[in-house]
């Protein structure tokens, strides 16, 4: 399960991805939070950690605000989320980042749980991997869109 942490880094960075779209200038934290309906506090931690990863960029004074580091496309939830929650495993002895052996297990070869959440890591992996904020941005704006349709039929 994702930490509210991570559930409202997205929510930021798809609010500046929608930014970006539309226009190329820092956003305050406080619109962010406002926006999002994040607390303030811990959006500036969450914002600071992303980027010293290098996801966002920040600028000071006035006009400042926060920006993606990179544009939308290059963005990768899987990155995002590696950065907040750590593997995406949900075994250590199927990580690629933290591997360790399970105290338990008598043979990883054999091991019927290890070959399943092995898939399961290669799947959500794929996934998250390859897609980007982008693309999350666009399903957002065509759902939004065929909400509007509906009310106007």
């Amino acid at each position: 399960m994702l930490s509210q942490k991570t559930r409202y880094a997205l929510k930021a960075l798809l609010l500046l991805a929608e930014d970006e779209k539309n226009k190329k200038e820092p956003v305050l934290i406080s619109d962010l939070a406002k926006r999002g309906r994040m607390p303030q506090k811990f959006l500036e931690a969450i914002l600071l950690e992303l980027k010293n990863h290098g996801i966002l960029q920040s600028k000071k004074g006035k006009g400042g605000g926060y920006l993606l580091g990179k544009v939308a496309e290059e963005i990768k939830l899987g990155a995002v989320i590696r950065i907040l929650e750590g593997p995406l495993a949900l075994l250590p002895c199927v990580s690629q980042t933290a591997y360790k052996k399970c105290d338990e297990c008598r043979d990883e070869e054999t091991c019927g749980i290890r070959i399943l959440f092995k898939e399961v890591r290669d799947a959500t992996a794929e996934i998250l991997d390859n897609t980007s904020l982008a693309k999350v941005s666009r399903v957002e704006s065509q759902i939004t869109e065929n909400k509007k349709q509906m009310y106007f039929i």
